[in-house]
Formats: C-alpha cells, structure tokens, sequence
C-alpha cells in the first residue's frame, strides 16, 4: 500500500498569536519540512533532524534548517544533541541489562548495593511543634528510583541546578544531607537524583565508572561512535546550537543549555549526569532504536531480554498517584524511565528531543532539535512531524 498524499493542520505558536496552517506531504518524503517550515519561517525553530526506524532499516532520516545559524551550518545526519531526560532511557537499560545478569533486583532497597544511602523525610514530633527527619516507612528501592516515586528531589540544592556539578560519590552525599520530598511510594515526582543515584549502584556492582559501563557495554557494542555524557572539542564543533525565537519573529537568539557547565569539553567540573547528561546523533540512535525494536538484540549480538524490555515499558504507577487520569507531564503513565502515552513509549528532552516508540508498527520515531521552550514551540513541531509520520509509515508498516 502507498501513502500518496496526507492531509494535516499544524498549529504554529508565536509569542503574538495562534494561527493553523493546512499543508501537504507528498509521499513520505520532506515530512520534517513540511511539518515545521512554518516554525523555521518565524524562526521559532532553527531546524531539525528526524529519524524513522524499523526492525531491519532506517525509513527516513531527514534534515532540515541550521545547526549553528550565524555560521551558517546546516543541519546534518552528523550533527549532535544534547538528549537531556532522553538520556534517562539508557540509564535503565544499562540497569535491566545487570538484572538480567542477577546482579541487580528490582525491589531490592538501594540500601543493599549503597549502605551509605540513608535519606530520610520529615515529620513532625507527637506533639506537632517540632519537624524531625526519620527513616520513611517504605524502603527506597531501585525500582522507585526509575519510575519516579521514590521522594527524592530533582536536584539537590548544592547542585545550584546543573546536573553535571558533581561527581558520583559526591551526589549521594548530599542526598543524604537534604529531606526526601515525601514518603518513598506515595506520590510521583520527577526525579534527577533518583537516577543518579541508580547510575552509582550500576558503579558500584560493575566496579568502573558509570560511563565506562555504558560505552564498553552498550555504546561501543551498538557502534553508537557519537554517543558520549562527555563531548570532544571535536564533537561539541557538530553540536546544534539552541536557540529561541525573538519576540519580534525576525531572528534567532541563542541561549546555552542551562542545566549543564560551560564548557562542555575538557572541563574538570563536569561530570557525567546519568539522567540527563547524554549528547547523541541521528544515526548513533537508530541503531539503539532498532536494537530495542527486536526484542534486545542487533545484528546476533543480544543486549537485553524480551522481559526487561516489557518490565521496562509496562505501567509502574498505582492509579491513586495518577491526578485527573494523567502524570504531572501529562503523560498516561510511567514505566521505568519511559513515558507511556496511547500504547507508544518514549521520553522527551528538556531542549526538545523525544525517542518514541509504536509497538504494535515496529517503528520507532526519533525528533531532534534543541529549543529551551520544548512544551512551546518544540513540541508543536514534534506533534506536527508525528502526525504526518503516522500517516505516513504507522498504518502500512507490518
């Protein structure tokens, strides 16, 4: 079956009005253009790599827009992201691949593996005049580090909000110095230091430094060359460039990555952030997507069971944590570092990068740009893209 023509409304947003613009896409070629030309054209978005993947091929791979627009550098299969909470996928893949081994359990406490790992939440004295710190009633385990009710904080307060300030060992340290933000199983809050404290139980069992254990285990085995917590000089040259639109819709401003330190290579102050701290390209992650889109495994080697796999992407989250049927993000569910939204699963970026998986097509689609206004601007071209592609590849794909 041929997909001749697709017929979709995208919704542009300014900072002045709302405006929806019917276009088409012929075949399933330039879907990325189509889908965001508007954005480019009030330079909302400076431009764009997407990817679409099966089992055994990449469908489509497109380019579209600037990289770094003031030197005028276009868009490229090569160029780099930073991936941002799309880091937080890996970093439970890399804890599924150590449980299938027996070396991790999922409901083990953390205690087990980090006996320094002592948190405790608040509470008040029988009296009601004093706020004391206790050990909470349920124990923090390592399954509640990956879907987000653990009760650990997004970041601690000494890390002054980037996530790449301190090393591993430090981290657990200062967790340990601050509150949990409520009682280990009873709300469900998004969580950096949850996952980094995962990364150092994969540390601590592996006996190397956590990315060590991802490039020797996981990149280098997939040939995902680009795919690094710390760029080269020569990598941070390809890397895009965020950017937000002005107010005026006439240029592009750009705007560091405020969650890391400057500058990303050769700096000794920045250290790797398991969830949010990996930099990747196009074609590093269609091989990571096609090894997951067949059950684990890429070109007879296997990295990871069907049954982490579906443990992985299962829903993790009792429905009374649920508020109106939905997640704080606005997602159905949450599986151990997956969003869960009507039978697909993927995480999104800060900056805007998304992975996201059909099950039920075989396909998995990966939208990269780099724009601080991800829920704006970034997410209305990435719902665009999405749509098209699912005309386009999610029906006829067996």
């Amino acid at each position: 079956m041929k997909i001749t023509k697709v017929l979709i409304a995208i919704i542009v947003i300014s900072c002045m009005s709302l405006s929806i613009v019917v276009v088409e896409a012929a075949d399933r070629e330039n879907l990325t253009a189509v889908a965001i030309q508007p954005l480019l054209n009030r330079h909302q978005l400076a431009g764009a790599v997407t990817l679409v993947v099966s089992k055994d091929k990449v469908r489509s791979l497109e380019t579209v827009g600037y990289a770094d627009v003031a030197a005028g550098h276009k868009m490229e299969p090569s160029t780099l992201f930073w991936m941002a909470s799309s880091s937080k996928p890996f970093l439970a893949i890399a804890v599924m691949m150590l449980a299938d081994e027996g070396k991790i359990r999922l409901d083990d406490p953390v205690e087990r593996y980090l006996p320094e790992f002592h948190p405790r939440v608040e509470a008040l004295t029988q009296d009601g005049r004093h706020v004391v710190l206790q050990k909470p009633a349920h124990t923090i385990t390592v399954r509640s580090l990956l879907n987000h009710t653990s009760g650990t904080s997004f970041l601690s307060s000494l890390e002054h909000g980037k996530i790449d300030a301190l090393p591993s060992t430090a981290r657990i340290d200062v967790y340990n110095l601050e509150p949990l933000e409520f009682a280990p199983d009873t709300k469900w809050n998004y969580s950096q230091a949850g996952f980094e404290t995962a990364a150092r139980i994969i540390e601590v069992i592996s006996g190397m430094p956590f990315e060590t254990f991802m490039r020797r285990r996981l990149f280098e085995p997939l040939g995902m060359v680009d795919t690094t917590y710390l760029p080269t000089d020569a990598q941070v040259a390809r890397l895009a460039k965020p950017y937000k639109g002005s107010v005026d819709g006439a240029s592009f401003e750009e705007v560091p990555i405020f969650y890391l330190q400057y500058p990303l290579a050769n700096n000794p102050k920045r250290f790797p952030a398991a969830g949010g701290g990996l930099f990747s390209t196009a074609p590093d992650l269609a091989r990571f997507c096609r090894m997951l889109l067949n059950g684990g495994t890429l070109e007879g080697k296997r990295y990871l069971s069907e049954a982490a796999i579906q443990e992985m992407t299962r829903n993790q989250i009792r429905p009374e944590l649920l508020q109106d049927n939905k997640l704080e993000g606005g997602w159905d569910n949450y599986g151990l570092a997956w969003q869960l939204i009507n039978g697909t699963y993927g995480h999104e970026g800060a900056y805007g990068t998304n992975i996201k998986f059909y099950p039920k097509a075989g396909i998995a689609v990966v939208w990269l740009v780099q724009t601080p206004d991800p829920l704006g601007v970034g997410r209305a071209g990435r719902s665009a893209f999405e749509k098209l592609v699912e005309a386009a590849f999610v029906s006829v794909v067996k």
